[in-house]
């Protein structure tokens, strides 16, 4: 359990106090060692600062969320807010990003609190902080209903907040936004277009995207960058038509990057195209563990375990690490974070009785386990213990044992939701 100490009154008033942490500690705990280290000299000489002034608070807080560190970066909000001096706006867009990067939910209400307590003066910065923090925290309805009530003249709101609906896979409104932009006289920019054509990708708009692919140029004179491709490959990917996706990356006009080749990996993992994902990952000039994974899915899937096999062999061999799946979950004044077949929560007796029983129903109810996601040569039942113990599915657990029925659980995740875990979440979620 990471606990956050700053939460502890995280949904209280601006009167309340939020109690130090205890002890001397470590920054960098929620980011990479590397990054952690370099944000821990810097917050040492921060705290030997005799005088700290706005800046140098605002230099932290922005400092630890650009670097990830986002536990560190709301808990030093928190001490700045305890210090007596009044944050800003830069002081609010920099937490706010953090809520945003972390799922912090409850945090982004009372950092949104105070904001509403001091008659902080909204500008679009401020404006697509909160947007963006609501729609990344899961509540996409909050974030409509503050975007229709802010002063929508800069482009940037507008850009989050079709991001947020194209994260939400809400396409249409994606587009239905866009619409209402342009009759409102704004002009649309390069981001604006990543952002609608994300959303077409994840609504399956294949056509959609193509009309807005090319009225970018026609209409708008934006050439397309390397983003631009990146979602439009990812569109055609999705739909499964590989082979134009394919066509479009080697029509470029500009060289393609890991993140398209990813996306065409990806693909050719869900459609099982093997052929194409061993032209594909050889592209990758970089190949991380989930280029491995990838690959090695797509081997597993056709049966061909000795190839798969080999894949792991090579990760191994090049020293490159496995990504951990981290999934967590915030209640009350703590956040819950689980890795796959976590054993190492004080309730893990009581969330494993839960999981079992929440995996029991979903087969009742039509749940069938992807076993051939599992990338290793072992038997059914192995492989269908290795999906039930998934971290998403711990937390999900967890929640339920720890609160009423028909609370809402939202639970927040550092890699993609795998297409088990999706299909299991979307059966035990119904009344």
């Amino acid at each position: 359990m990471v606990a956050f100490p700053s939460l502890a009154s995280s949904c209280l008033p601006l009167s309340s106090v939020i109690p130090e942490p205890g002890g001397r500690r470590r920054l960098g705990g929620s980011c990479s060692a590397l990054r952690g280290a370099q944000i821990d000299k810097a917050y040492q000489i921060f705290k030997r600062m005799p005088v700290k002034d706005l800046v140098s608070w605002n230099s932290m807080i922005a400092g630890t969320a650009r670097n990830s560190c986002l536990k560190d970066a709301m808990n030093i909000f928190s001490k700045l807010v305890n210090s007596g001096l009044v944050p800003d706006g830069f002081s609010f867009s920099s937490v706010l990003s953090a809520c945003a990067q972390a799922g912090a939910r409850c945090y982004g209400m009372w950092v949104h609190q105070l904001m509403a307590e001091l008659g902080l003066e909204m500008n679009h910065i401020l404006s697509s902080s909160l947007v963006d923090m609501y729609a990344k925290c899961g509540r996409i309805d909050v974030a409509i209903g503050i975007f229709k009530t802010i002063k929508r003249n800069h482009v940037s709101v507008w850009n989050t907040m079709i991001g947020g609906l194209a994260a939400h896979g809400l396409g249409s409104d994606a587009v239905m936004f866009f619409r209402e932009m342009e009759s409102e006289g704004l002009v649309p920019d390069g981001v604006t277009f990543v952002a609608l054509l994300t959303a077409c990708s994840h609504s399956g708009m294949v056509e959609e995207a193509r009309q807005y692919f090319e009225a970018m140029t026609t209409k708008y004179s934006i050439t397309p960058r390397i983003e631009h491709y990146g979602a439009m490959v990812d569109t055609l990917s999705r739909a499964g038509l590989l082979d134009e996706a394919y066509d479009l990356v080697k029509t470029m006009n500009v060289k393609p990057d890991a993140v398209i080749w990813r996306a065409l990996l990806s693909a050719c993992c869900r459609y099982r195209q093997t052929k194409l994902g061993e032209i594909t990952v050889k592209e990758i000039a970089f190949q991380g563990s989930g280029d491995y994974t990838l690959l090695s899915n797509i081997y597993s899937s056709a049966n061909r375990w000795e190839d798969s096999e080999e894949v792991w062999k090579e990760r191994k061999k090049k020293g490159i690490r496995k990504s951990k799946g981290l999934s967590w979950v915030e209640l009350g004044r703590s956040t819950h974070e689980f890795k796959a077949g976590d054993r190492s929560h004080p309730d893990t007796d009581g969330i494993y009785k839960v999981l079992h029983r929440l995996s029991n129903k979903a087969k009742s109810e039509g749940y069938i386990p992807l076993t051939e996601l599992v990338s290793k040569d072992v038997s059914e039942e192995e492989r269908e213990e290795n999906l039930t113990v998934h971290s998403e599915k711990l937390a999900v657990a967890y929640s339920i044992l720890k609160t009423m029925p028909r609370t809402e659980i939202m639970v927040s995740k550092n890699l993609q939701t795998c297409s088990d875990c999706h299909e299991w979440m979307k059966i035990v979620s119904k009344d």
